[in-house]
């Protein structure tokens, strides 16, 4: 050759010289694609067909464009056999419910089947009108009770009426139970019975004189005195007719200015049994409900017999129904004044069926004490000084009974105003 022209031998000899080196290489990855051809064949045949030719087997993927498609595809391989991949059964993908996601920039509505319906909101607001009317009625009780000072009456009942503290305070939860409201279905009818000058006819009047001043309408307050106003020569028809005539013209006063009157009878044992039949229908339901609306105060010494000999029998036991006494009043006192109400109830029933839906309200003895109350009371209102040891004098002019070391007095303070007078 020319020396122009470069020797091609050296770069053949550089040729056959790496030869070896890049062709064992290349050969041992051709080996390996066509064993992973062969197992991706025996994968994919069904359990019957029989085993691949490593040679004469038709070679499944193993072209150009079969291993292209193939590999888009993933497989995975697995060192099982072909039974065993056959024999599995394919599971079941379980579908996972999706959460529903709301955009954070745009508005969460609910589905139609999660709103409220228009009916649930109108309960709600019926629920809310219901609670309000009936706060507003509760209000209104108390306004209708605060008309009448129930707590002064009290106050001044425990303050002027001296040794009947429970009768005191059962008058005043009567009246305070029934005047809650205007309109009733029936009359509040308190009897109050005892021996003379334990204090019914002044607590009947203490009771005229604050309704008149509550009501501020003396025509509202309605007094009657059986020995004043039904004498004994009077036809009893007659002593009929006025007092219904006159406790209709209070009642219905009363209901056209919505107010509840005081109908004070004074004197009940008094009265001829057609008076006793006339306050009887005053309760019947065929009546206006203008009678309804109203209360009846009956004074009374029926039952005072009955009255004297239970605190006789029970002053020598630890047993009082008065709750400011040595003995104080428990259980044992409250079940005592129920029996003793029953019993002048079963008592007087048997005289006319009118104290059977009477409240028995029943006046106790008065003892010592009591009376020197009555004396320094009196005294203070004449003009006198009210001195313990001067009334203390005075009760002792009196009658009493003395029982298991107490003194009850027989006339109460009946005597009282008529002993002052003499000073």
């Amino acid at each position: 050759m020319d020396r122009g022209q470069p020797s091609l031998e050296p770069a053949a000899a550089a040729a056959r010289a790496s030869g070896p080196c890049v062709i064992a290489p290349v050969r041992a990855v051709l080996r390996l694609r066509r064993r992973v051809c062969v197992l991706r064949q025996r994968r994919l045949l069904p359990p019957g067909a029989g085993p691949v030719a490593g040679s004469g087997a038709p070679r499944l993927g193993c072209s150009s464009g079969a291993s292209h498609a193939n590999l888009d595809q993933p497989q995975f391989f697995t060192f099982d056999g072909p039974v065993e991949l056959s024999s599995r059964t394919p599971r079941k993908r379980r579908r996972r419910s999706r959460v529903v996601l709301y955009p954070e920039t745009s508005r969460k509505c609910r589905p139609r089947v999660e709103r409220r319906s228009r009916a649930q909101r109108c309960l709600l607001l019926l629920v809310a009108i219901v609670g309000f009317q009936v706060l507003n009625a509760i209000e209104n009780l108390d306004d209708n009770a605060q008309r009448y000072d129930l707590d002064g009456l009290e106050k001044t009942l425990q303050r002027t009426v001296f040794g009947q503290p429970a009768a005191v305070g059962r008058i005043v939860a009567l009246m305070r139970d029934y005047l809650a409201t205007h309109v009733h279905s029936r009359p509040l009818l308190l009897a109050l019975h005892g021996p003379s000058g334990v204090g019914k006819s002044h607590v009947g009047r203490l009771l005229a004189r604050h309704f008149r001043a509550v009501l501020e309408d003396g025509a509202l307050v309605l007094q009657y005195h059986a020995g004043h106003h039904c004498p004994e020569p009077r036809a009893p028809q007659d002593c009929r007719e006025e007092l219904a005539r006159r406790v209709a013209d209070v009642v219905a006063r009363a209901e056209a200015e919505e107010k509840t009157p005081l109908l004070v009878l004074d004197e009940v044992e008094l009265m001829p049994p057609p008076l006793l039949d006339e306050l009887h229908s005053f309760l019947q339901p065929q009546r206006s409900h203008h009678f309804h609306n109203a209360i009846y105060v009956l004074l009374s010494r029926a039952g005072g017999a009955e009255i004297t000999r239970f605190v006789l029998q029970n002053a020598s036991r630890a047993l009082s129904l008065r709750p400011d006494g040595a003995h104080g009043a428990g259980a044992a006192a409250a079940q005592a004044e129920e029996d003793l109400r029953a019993s002048l109830r079963a008592l007087l029933a048997r005289d006319h069926p009118l104290w059977q839906a009477a409240a028995i309200v029943p006046f106790l003895l008065l003892d010592k004490r009591d009376v020197v109350s009555c004396f320094r009371d009196e005294m203070a209102g004449e003009g006198f000084f009210p001195e313990q040891a001067r009334a203390e004098r005075l009760a002792t002019q009196l009658s009493y009974y003395r029982v298991a070391d107490r003194e009850f007095a027989v006339t109460g303070c009946k005597q009282v105003v008529a002993k002052v007078n003499l000073l």
